[in-house]
């Protein structure tokens, strides 16, 4: 899976804001932290929830079981307003 192209992620300071900019079918805005940013960062090429979420545990030092719940509710939403290119 992989973040569609018709959404944009823009990040400053620890906030992260997901656009889209195409026909998605979604019209707002997703505002998350600097660990959305990261996950969205990482869908910028195809990977597995798997990869992901070993990813994260590289990058942040929590329980393994904390971060794969942080993941698949991401990824729910991030379906959810149809930004995964699946």
């Amino acid at each position: 899976m992989k973040l569609k192209e018709d959404f944009i992620v823009h990040r400053t300071g620890n906030d992260t804001v997901l656009v889209p900019v195409g026909g998605t079918g979604f019209s707002g805005i997703v505002k998350g932290n600097a660990t959305l940013g990261d996950i969205l960062d990482l869908l910028g090429e195809e990977i597995t929830a798997g990869e992901l979420t070993a990813a994260m545990a590289r990058l942040y030092d929590a329980p393994a079981e904390l971060i794969a719940r942080d993941v698949d509710r991401t990824l729910a939403e991030l379906r959810a307003i149809g930004a995964l290119d699946e």
